[in-house]
């Protein structure tokens, strides 16, 4: 319980830090983002079914995989992704300009992320109107969108079959859909 309330007072801090100073805090809007990858080694969970009977769940064993880059703003209801066959700091800062054009104007996006490779220091330095704040190492729990991943798995990707690269990238984004 110290450790959580230390980090969310550094957390608030370092929150107050990166919003430029003409901007109130009535005009911030906090976004959490992450990336996760989808594929065809999926994930395979428990099914209904009638008493004495094993439905069986296919399991692939092919190597093609998607990155969804995703975030979302729940105090405003909005939610943006791109979908990727890699990730690096150039997607990343498409993603930060699908952010940055739905920030109204006179309001200015916080983006909460974790430390992965791509998410520089200078990855939002060409907007405005974003600022982003990196998490603690080793901390995914601080981050909602987490658990956004575990829910499309869960409901909208288990037990299935990708045919291919172009599979994922239509049911990833139709799992997406379904959550926004």
């Amino acid at each position: 319980a110290k450790r959580r309330k230390k980090l969310l007072k550094n957390f608030l801090l370092e929150t107050i830090r990166n919003i430029p100073g003409h901007i109130s805090l009535a005009q911030v809007d906090v976004w959490f983002q992450d990336e996760a990858r989808f594929g065809q080694q999926n994930t395979t969970t428990r099914l209904w079914a009638r008493r004495g009977t094993r439905p069986r769940a296919v399991r692939q064993q092919q190597f093609d995989y998607a990155y969804l880059f995703g975030s979302v703003c729940p105090s405003r209801g909005f939610g943006e992704a791109i979908v990727f066959p890699w990730v690096n700091k150039e997607i990343m800062i498409e993603h930060l300009k699908q952010i940055s054009r739905v920030t109204e104007k006179g309001r200015h996006a916080v983006v909460i992320m974790d430390g992965a490779g791509w998410h520089t220091d200078d990855v939002a330095n060409q907007f405005e109107n974003v600022s982003i704040i990196k998490l603690p190492p080793y901390s995914p729990e601080l981050n909602p969108i987490e658990q956004v991943w575990s829910w499309m798995r869960q409901h909208c990707l288990s037990n299935r079959v990708f045919s291919g690269y172009d599979d994922i990238v239509e049911q990833v984004s139709q799992a997406w859909n379904t959550f926004i």
